[in-house]
């Protein structure tokens, strides 16, 4: 019997409307969905999914468990245990869907058991999906990057203060829990900055002004910031 594929899947960052096609023919197709919480209903990706797709509903779902650890040891075995419960659909000749926010090839933590699946030796196939930042500029009505102009894109936990004096466009993701912080950096470093929170949900918010920032945004919260575009207007 051959064996099934693995899909990872980006769903955009929250609008469901800007799921591709592909996605949406994939999702469609596949028997068995991978979904990186706890149930259906706490998986962010399932629920933007649904709404251009709500016969997924009656799909067979896996759910694996991802801890927000930095414990190294206790991630991989984490990981093994979720690409095992994989395979072992894939054994059995079916599809599966790893339905994963934004794009799986940025910060997605579907990559780590889409990597092991893949060095187990089944089929994989990522499936690319609009990334967040891209849709947080089209929603500021901002280009990230123009002529030689660089586009850095920056976890959160990295050396904000470093990157902040980096040339041309900086992208902070996931920069929730750091926003005071960040917004020292920003108003320290740079002419022109915005944060928006949960872009293309239904909470979304956008700031441009970094004083009226909050403090203590959501999970899905990130920062553009640019090179003198303050000293422009």
């Amino acid at each position: 019997m051959v064996s099934g594929c693995l899909y990872s899947i980006g769903v955009g960052p929250g609008d469901p409307e800007l799921m591709t096609l592909k996605a949406v023919h994939t999702i469609s197709k596949c028997p068995v969905l991978v979904l990186p919480a706890e149930s259906r209903q706490k998986c962010v990706a399932y629920q933007i999914a649904r709404q251009i797709l709500p016969e997924i509903d009656e799909k067979e779902a896996v759910c694996l468990v991802m801890p927000m650890t930095k414990d190294k040891e206790k991630l991989e075995r984490n990981h093994e245990e979720g690409a095992v419960k994989v395979a072992q659909i894939l054994e059995e000749g079916r599809d599966a869907a790893f339905l994963t926010i934004g794009d799986p090839t940025v910060y997605a933590t579907s990559m780590y058991i889409h990597q092991r699946v893949a060095q187990m030796g089944y089929q994989t196939q990522i499936i690319s999906g609009v990334p967040s930042f891209c849709a947080a500029a089209a929603k500021l009505g901002v280009s990230l990057g123009e002529k030689q102009e660089q586009i850095h894109v920056i976890p959160a936990s990295y050396d904000i203060e470093m990157a902040m004096q980096l040339s041309g466009t900086k992208i902070l993701m996931k920069a929730g829990k750091k926003m005071p912080f960040v917004k020292q950096c920003v108003k320290k470093h740079q002419g022109w900055a915005a944060m928006v929170e949960n872009c293309g949900m239904p909470d979304e918010h956008v700031w441009i002004n970094p004083d009226s920032m909050p403090d203590q945004p959501g999970y899905y919260t990130l920062v553009i910031a640019k090179d003198g575009r303050g000293e422009e207007k």
